[in-house]
């Protein structure tokens, strides 16, 4: 069958050609490595996406409370951040919001404690890199707290009240330093 050299040469080149069309074949096969970054690559779209489309959802919901709120109508923000609450149970910016307001009002101690469950539900409210970062706001009140509120429990170490804002501000503390729960 392969006589001459002309028919060796063909068969030569058959079998380069097949090597190389199974290396260019294997190197596009799906592994491991390649599988997985398209899937991950997706993963983090869809949480990228999602995630933006809660803070858009949080902004169209809360825009009236924060309107009432800059037009000085603080119980009224108040009362429609109630109806918001009972509506979305569970939703950290209706804690973030009760927080400011409640500062505003000079009510630290329910403040810090609001403060407190909103950061506890989701701790984008004192990353710097979130829209939805209060925390400047957060610090500033947490910087009243530890003055104001500590120099008071020093003063009636039994009051348990006192005693538990005081462990809400040194959370916060915590919390704008970089630690977890």
């Amino acid at each position: 069958m392969f006589k001459d050299r002309f028919d060796r040469l063909l068969l030569i080149l058959l079998a380069v050609a097949m090597s190389a069309l199974a290396v260019l074949l294997g190197a596009h096969a799906p592994n491991g490595d390649n599988s997985r970054a398209p899937a991950g690559l997706n993963k983090a779209l869809e949480q990228e996406t999602a995630y933006q489309a809660r803070v858009a959802l949080l902004q169209k919901l809360y825009t009236p409370v924060e309107t009432i709120q800059k037009s000085g109508d603080l119980q009224g923000a108040l009362f429609r951040l109630d109806d918001l609450a009972r509506t979305y149970p569970g939703e950290a910016h209706s804690y973030i919001l009760k927080g400011e307001i409640l500062h505003q009002l000079g009510a630290k101690e329910e403040a810090v404690a609001s403060y407190v469950q909103g950061i506890k539900l989701s701790g984008d409210y004192i990353d710097r890199k979130s829209p939805l970062s209060r925390r400047a706001e957060i610090q500033r009140l947490t910087d009243e707290g530890v003055k104001e509120i500590g120099s008071r429990a020093k003063a009636n170490p039994g009051n348990a009240s006192l005693a538990i804002a005081m462990k809400n501000v040194n959370y916060l503390q915590s919390r704008l330093a970089g630690g977890c729960e």
